[in-house]
């Protein structure tokens, strides 16, 4: 499949009413956990595009091109509104956070496992481990409080278990920041993975920053502050792979050549046949927007899309299945590692006065009870005696077995010293 073959529908072309823009919303309780993975993936796709618009128009004089701008930027609101509302009304805040992460563990997984560039498959694999330990962590306070086991929310699909503990996921600002990729020489699949998990994990980031603090109780609004700032450490590392060579009307061929390919890999594998329509419709749109940047490209650029995209032809669609072997590898080679400014380390050869562990003494100053995402597991604990998990075999990590106490030193605290290092 190449997009910049494709004739662009002429129905594409306009606007959607009212009526379209409100779906008939899923069964929570019957539709697939992938079909909600790809509607969230989506979401974050047209979120992230609507917000390159947006600073596009503001760093753009020609206001022709800015009127082209917003033409474009209405349809992908509307897509993104579309999108959004096919979640139903009594999915809690809970459960659709549940499905947020397993798109975070699952997708990296995916995108890991096919990525050519071995420094962004490190970048991918770090932030793996950290995102299923949130899923481990909202699971447990959606068990505790609304008696709902996320094993069924995520199909069976995805363990819940630790992974990196979220208390190690507290590092410097300066430590988020990686080198970025060269998309003119980079294989094809790192440009799509790279645009795809900046978008995915900012849309969770988002949803996190705009949601946690309607959650009804203290517990539940700590974690996700919490856990929303890690979700802008991952943002950073990811936005920092893509390539800031790019001028605007390149990216923006960028943006749209990536949505054609996610919407046609949801087309493509998507169970649910009310949702797959949904899917070819945006296709169609997002091809018809493709066509109109490769003009805008040209007309202002003097640039053909070949001059910034390697190939036309997608790769292989991008198709959810289980990733709980590789997730496991990951988890039992690397749980140990934390940031150090453009590279990963031990947590035990990093100097004892590295920013990481100053960072660590400002935002954990105390008790570890003060940390939200320990204390959710050590209420769960005194409650039910031992965390809520589901796991299809024990822990690769023997530290992380024990199910009645929570680790905090796990990529925190070092071996020889026992502690935190100098603050």
């Amino acid at each position: 499949m190449n997009p910049f073959e494709q004739k662009p529908s002429r129905s594409a072309e306009g606007f959607q009413s009212w009526k379209k823009l409100y779906p008939k919303a899923y069964k929570k309780d019957e539709t697939d956990a992938y079909t909600k993975v790809r509607i969230i993936l989506m979401t974050g796709a047209e979120y992230e595009a609507v917000w390159f618009g947006h600073q596009f128009h503001r760093n753009c004089s020609n206001n022709d091109l800015r009127r082209e701008l917003a033409f474009s930027r209405r349809q992908e609101q509307q897509q993104q509104h579309q999108l959004a509302y096919l979640k139903p009304v009594d999915e809690t805040q809970l459960e659709t956070t549940i499905t947020y992460e397993q798109l975070a563990v699952d997708l990296t997984a995916i995108l890991a496992q096919r990525e050519p560039d071995p420094y962004v498959v490190k970048a991918l694999n770090f932030a793996l481990l950290e995102d299923f330990d949130h899923l481990y962590r909202y699971s447990d306070l959606l068990e505790m409080e609304q008696g709902i086991q996320a094993e069924r929310l995520v199909g069976r699909y995805t363990e819940i278990m630790p992974g990196r503990p979220t208390i190690s996921h507290h590092r410097h600002p300066v430590d988020s920041v990686r080198r970025a990729c060269d998309f003119k020489k980079a294989d094809l699949v790192t440009l799509l993975d790279t645009c795809t998990i900046t978008a995915a994990e900012q849309q969770t980031m988002n949803y996190y920053m705009n949601l946690g603090a309607y959650y009804p109780n203290d517990l539940g609004r700590r974690l996700y502050q919490e856990i929303g700032m890690v979700e802008e450490q991952h943002v950073t590392q990811y936005g920092a792979l893509m390539d800031p060579r790019c001028t605007w009307l390149e990216n923006l061929l960028v943006h749209e050549y990536n949505e054609c390919y996610l919407y046609w890999s949801c087309y493509e594998t998507e169970t649910d046949a009310s949702v797959r329509k949904i899917w070819e419709q945006n296709f169609e749109i997002e091809v018809a927007h493709l066509h109109k940047a490769q003009k805008l490209l040209r007309e202002y650029e003097g640039k053909e899309w070949e001059q910034v995209l390697p190939q036309g032809e997608f790769p292989e669609p991008l198709h959810f299945e289980p990733q709980i072997d590789y997730v496991r590898k990951v988890l039992k080679d690397t749980v140990e590692l934390t940031a150090d400014r453009e590279e990963y380390a031990l947590i035990d050869s990093i100097s004892a006065d590295a920013d990481f562990f100053k960072y660590q003494a400002a935002v954990n100053k105390g008790n570890t009870l003060d940390v939200p995402s320990h204390r959710v597991i050590c209420e769960y604990q005194k409650k039910s005696l031992e965390d809520y998990r589901f796991e299809t075999q024990k822990n690769p990590v023997p530290s992380l077995r024990d199910r009645k106490t929570d680790n905090t030193d796990l990529g925190r605290i070092t071996r020889e010293t026992g502690k935190r290092g100098k603050a």
